[in-house]
């Protein structure tokens, strides 16, 4: 794996007025890496993933990419990122997967995939077309393309949003509770997508309440505790031998010590 990160935060913080939701967080994330987040609800973990992501102005830390430090401007709550363009070409390259499908309604199955390389990235409506089309193959729903977003399941649904985000091209992936409004059954279904594309080497982040795909798929997990990083290592380590007492009450709550 290259050395250089495609994705490094360092000493980040985030507050909401007086909550302070991130207290100095690192995280690095290498060409071919799955990191997996975890921890329970209101730990910082969305937030973490959202402030990679630029979705989300952080208060003090650095955020590289690839290498490239985010330009800012002003300090504590008044910081913001300096350069525009920068910002989108940074977004261009991290694509993002949301809890909920966040499909337009109004337009098929290909045209939600094809929109964002058509319009942000001006390329050739031809080969988006065709390169859609293999993405939608890819999360098994290339029957769904004339399809419209309510003719779908919970489950087809979201393995179109990440088809979507792969029509990017992007350097890196980024899973914000991508399974958690799914059924079960239809759960499977997602989980099964992303395990196939960890396979294949790809950068992703996955915020997750699902410990056995982050056992499964992940490089490395860091469990987030009340805004911190409590305790990081390989999905061994961490699931066959938390070192500490929080993670150990977290893992068994989920059902998930070995």
């Amino acid at each position: 794996m290259s050395p250089q990160p495609v994705i490094e935060i360092r000493g980040l913080h985030k507050a909401y007025g007086s909550l302070e939701v991130l207290k100095g967080v690192d995280m690095r994330a290498r060409k071919g890496e799955v990191i997996s987040l975890i921890g329970s609800s209101g730990s910082g973990k969305s937030t973490l993933l959202r402030c990679a992501n630029l979705l989300e102005d952080s208060q003090q830390g650095e955020i590289l990419f690839s290498g490239e430090a985010v330009k800012w401007k002003g300090e504590a709550s008044h910081r913001r990122p300096a350069d525009a363009r920068q910002v989108l070409r940074i977004r261009t390259n991290l694509s993002m997967v949301f809890q909920q499908f966040n499909l337009w309604a109004h337009m098929t199955i290909l045209q939600n995939v094809m929109e964002a390389p058509v319009t942000v990235l001006r390329r050739d409506r031809a080969e988006v077309e065709a390169a859609a089309r293999v993405y939608l193959d890819k999360v098994g729903i290339g029957d769904k393309a004339e399809a419209y977003p309510a003719q779908l399941s919970g489950g087809q649904q979201q393995r179109a949003a990440i088809a979507r985000a792969l029509a990017m091209e992007p350097e890196a992936l980024l899973f914000d509770e991508p399974t958690s409004a799914l059924d079960p059954e239809l759960e499977q279904e997602v989980v099964k997508v992303i395990k196939a594309l960890a396979e294949e080497g790809r950068t992703m982040i996955l915020v997750t309440h699902d410990m056995r795909m982050a056992r499964d798929v992940s490089d490395h997990i860091l469990f987030l505790h009340q805004g911190l990083v409590e305790e990081e290592g390989a999905p061994a380590e961490m699931f066959g031998a938390p070192r500490s007492e929080r993670l150990r009450s977290f893992l068994s709550h989920s059902g998930e010590m070995a």
